[in-house]
């Protein structure tokens, strides 16, 4: 039986998508070529994107390649934790529980609300006058 090269998972923020690969080796995490706390410099996003590998306690055990594109640094943050999340969960099914009592498999819904006709965003109105 052959090992496979690594496990795959996909994640998803308002518009950010991140497509992550997970390796047996051990290594570091980059994210578009960059190492992770290069690209994001807040100290929250970078927590919320290393999260799974903290919870299941395999930070330095595994290598960690992902893309992004669309969105910001946080949502960016967000879909990369997500799809880090999914492939340990190829890689070890057992991590479910673990995981999901973290909340890191439920992607969040939220996106922006689409424009409304007469109105100058979603929800704010053109200033009213009197006279």
């Amino acid at each position: 039986m052959t090992q496979q090269s690594y496990y795959y998972g996909i994640g998803r923020r308002k518009s950010a998508v991140a497509r992550v690969r997970l390796m047996t080796t051990p290594g570091a995490v980059t994210v578009n070529g960059r190492p992770a706390a290069e690209m994001f410099t807040v100290d929250e996003w970078l927590g919320e994107a290393l999260k799974p590998l903290v919870v299941t306690k395999t930070q330095g055990t595994v290598t960690v390649i992902a893309k992004t594109a669309g969105g910001g640094a946080g949502g960016q943050a967000t879909a990369v934790s997500l799809g880090i999340a999914r492939a340990l969960l190829i890689f070890d099914p057992n991590l479910k529980k673990t995981l999901r009592d973290a909340g890191l498999l439920t992607r969040d819904p939220r996106t922006k609300e689409s424009k409304h006709y007469g109105l100058k965003r979603a929800r704010k109105a053109p200033q009213y006058t009197k006279r």
